[in-house]
């Protein structure tokens, strides 16, 4: 696989600092029923990275004591983590609004059986990836089956209250593009969304969010196997809009790794760029209650254009 990271390093993007933290996005491993095209964790069936119990109780204990208010949960899949379900109901016991970042197919699987009805009795706020409403299109970027399953994913969520207009339960959908371009406006393609899944499945959701893909990992080593890169790294650059640097998920989060580690944001986690926060060298979600985080610098590259350029982007979709 390609490296991006050097032809990330020399930026002229503006510098950010950090504001009240607010969410805390725990990546609990790179395991993964699906391999997708453009993870940039490079997830998939054979990672053997997952976090442990004693760093979930690291992020128990953190959150038992900090004025964070929600737990962002990723991976990977993060169901696949073993002591997922302990970690969901541990923050919802402290009043913690707890995100689910699920993939739809995980809820089929053998040995997740009842993981739904688990997600709807803890209220989870799922945020699910369904890249296209076009059976083609997903199975394409996402691998063969993955359409119908997800599909039938969303109707098990349907059934259990998720997407419904007069229900607390939150079911929202994530897309990416398929290839190096930008992500069209979310608002008229979340109608398009809703339109056809309604009248095609008789499925229901809150919210699209549109996520542009990052140059780096696994999409970015395809685009320089393509000779891409320059060519979207230039696109993103032309498509900043300073209007969204306000609204960035790095000044309000803090990612966390499968080991516990900080980082502003997944991004740099997966670049290895690890939040300075005070200190030499990197530091640890065990020690995060000592650290006050409010106007700490933000590490940024090349790649932050990604979340700036056109609507811009973010883990709740578009910012502007």
């Amino acid at each position: 696989m390609h490296a991006t990271l050097p032809l990330l390093e020399a930026t002229d993007f503006p510098a950010l600092r950090r504001a009240p933290l607010e969410t805390l996005q725990v990546n609990l491993g790179y395991l993964c029923n699906q391999t997708c095209l453009h993870c940039h964790v490079n997830a998939g069936p054979t990672r053997k990275e997952i976090m442990a119990r004693e760093t979930i109780d690291d992020i128990l204990n953190y959150l038992a004591q900090s004025n964070v208010k929600t737990l962002d949960l990723t991976g990977g899949a993060p169901e696949m983590n073993p002591h997922f379900r302990d970690l969901v109901s541990g923050a919802r016991t402290l009043g913690i609004k707890v995100i689910d970042r699920c993939n739809l197919t995980i809820l089929s699987e053998e040995g997740y059986e009842g993981l739904a009805e688990f997600l709807a009795k803890q209220q989870v706020e799922i945020v699910a990836s369904l890249p296209c409403y076009l059976e083609d299109n997903v199975n394409a970027q996402r691998g063969k089956g993955v359409f119908h399953d997800s599909i039938e994913g969303l109707k098990k969520l349907n059934a259990l209250g998720y997407g419904k207009a007069d229900n607390k339960l939150i079911l929202n959908l994530v897309f990416n593009p398929q290839g190096p371009v930008l992500p069209p406006p979310q608002v008229s393609l979340q109608a398009s969304y809703k339109t056809h899944l309604e009248e095609h499945y008789e499925i229901e959701f809150n919210q699209l969010f549109t996520i542009t893909n990052m140059p780096i990992k696994r999409f970015g080593s395809m685009l320089i196997s393509k000779g891409q890169f320059e060519e979207y790294m230039t696109l993103l650059r032309n498509a900043y809009n300073r209007d969204t640097l306000g609204g960035v998920m790095c000044r309000s989060t803090l990612s966390v790794d499968w080991q516990g580690y900080l980082y502003d944001c997944d991004f740099n986690q997966m670049l290895d760029l690890a939040a300075p926060l005070n200190k030499k060298s990197r530091a640890h979600i065990s020690e995060l209650s000592a650290i006050n985080v409010e106007e700490q610098p933000i590490i940024v590259k090349d790649h932050c254009y990604g979340c700036t350029a056109g609507q811009g982007s973010s883990c709740s979709g578009a910012l502007n």
